[in-house]
């Protein structure tokens, strides 16, 4: 793993510790509320309603948020959004308490803590190159990705544990603590206003955003390499289907499934040097898309539970390399006056991307079977990046200097 923007940057440091304290509460955070909306309800439909509650938000307020990134101070735009999602935690932890049992007020809770983090979400991804020099900016942004895998591992697991010791309360409490160490590492940022042609907020910011990225064929070409691994390919939705064609439904398998994924993304993180001091984050980018696609694609042909596991983990180490390339081209190939509205863009195709792709899985699972939309997925996928490579040259042709 490339550590160096950890061994030479003290303010990349105590931020990285801070958010993946962060990180980890927001997992933490997120099993807790399930559980909690369950005990209030006993409703499938309503526990559904929660993922609803947290994508709104996530993709409107995200899309406002990266238009303030661009004509205001970062730094506090993270600060005060981060300060707003403490006060939710807090609110949580007292609502559990109380036990009121009220699944509005809980509903309302997630969302205000969601609209806050989504505000400032945009302008959080724009500070590693703010911070590093231009050949660390990848090592740090796969330092981020992997403090995020950790947490998606780790937190639901301790989440379980947690809320048999301490209770619902505790957990909520847990994550207001998180969110105290990130702003402990939030404090310590330079100012950091957008450099040059600041402008207005509002629709009208957006939409001059979403114009940049059309007339940038590397950005473009990076989010349509991200869109065809997503659409074409998410397998998430077939797994319990698969699951049971082949394992009976045990369920272990079918946490598996998710755990082989996760382990072969922390594996990818662990290398990420290899990635990092590339000079073409384009050509590394589709690499591991077409990559992406040819796994699970061998995931719909295999039989048996090790050669499943085995391709989920090449698929899930490949989308974390095609993550952190594109993270690194997005923010270098970007001047920084766009880029809050280019990384609102990249936290929008990131949250929507894979849940229209799982809705195209179980689509076609539902017409053929769960092995024809996994194979068919990655095999479209494949095709489509093999597109994009040959019909986008300046995607391939973007470099870095990595001296």
């Amino acid at each position: 793993m490339d550590l160096r923007p950890l061994r030479t940057s003290p303010t990349f440091r105590r931020l990285w510790i801070g958010t993946s304290l962060q990180s980890l509460g927001r997992q933490i955070t997120v099993v807790a509320v399930l559980y909690q909306v369950w005990e209030v309800t006993g409703s499938s439909f309503w526990v559904g309603v929660v993922g609803l509650v947290y994508a709104v938000p996530t993709i409107v307020l995200g899309l406002i948020g990266g238009s303030l990134a661009d004509v205001v101070d970062r730094k506090k735009l993270i600060l005060w959004t981060t300060c707003g999602a403490l006060f939710a935690s807090v609110l949580l932890a007292l609502q559990a308490a109380s036990n009121l049992s009220s699944l509005l007020l809980l509903l309302g809770l997630v969302c205000l803590q969601t609209a806050f983090t989504s505000l400032g979400s945009a302008a959080r991804r724009t500070v590693v190159v703010r911070l590093l020099p231009q050949d660390q900016v990848g090592a740090g942004i796969a330092l981020s990705h992997i403090s995020f895998q950790a947490g998606t591992l780790m937190g639901p697991a301790l989440a379980g544990l947690l809320i048999a010791w301490v209770g619902l309360t505790g957990c909520y409490v847990i994550e207001a603590l998180c969110f105290g160490a990130a702003l402990y590492g939030i404090a310590g940022l330079p100012s950091l206003r957008p450099i040059d042609q600041l402008g207005k907020a509002g629709a009208s910011a957006i939409i001059d955003g979403m114009r940049f990225i059309r007339r940038n064929p590397p950005l473009s070409g990076s989010f349509l390499s991200d869109l065809a691994a997503t659409l074409l390919a998410m397998p998430i939705a077939l797994f319990p289907a698969m699951n049971e064609e082949r394992f009976a439904g045990n369920p272990e398998t079918l946490g598996l499934f998710l755990s082989a994924i996760a382990v072969g993304g922390i594996g990818a993180s662990d290398l990420s040097g290899l990635v990092t001091r590339q000079g073409r984050p384009g050509v590394v980018q589709l690499g591991a898309a077409a990559v992406w696609g040819v796994a699970l694609a061998a995931v719909g042909l295999v039989d048996g539970l090790l050669p499943t596991l085995l391709f989920l983990a090449a698929a899930g180490a490949a989308d974390t390399i095609a993550v952190i390339s594109r993270g690194t081209l997005l923010q270098l190939a970007t001047p920084d006056h766009y880029r809050g509205r280019v990384s609102a863009v990249e936290n929008v195709v990131g949250v929507a991307g894979p849940e229209l792709g799982n809705f195209r899985a179980g689509i076609v699972a539902s017409i053929a079977s769960p092995a024809v939309s996994l194979t068919s997925g990655g095999i479209l996928c494949v095709v489509a990046i093999a597109t994009i490579a040959a019909r986008n040259k300046p995607l391939t042709r973007y470099r870095i200097d990595t001296t």
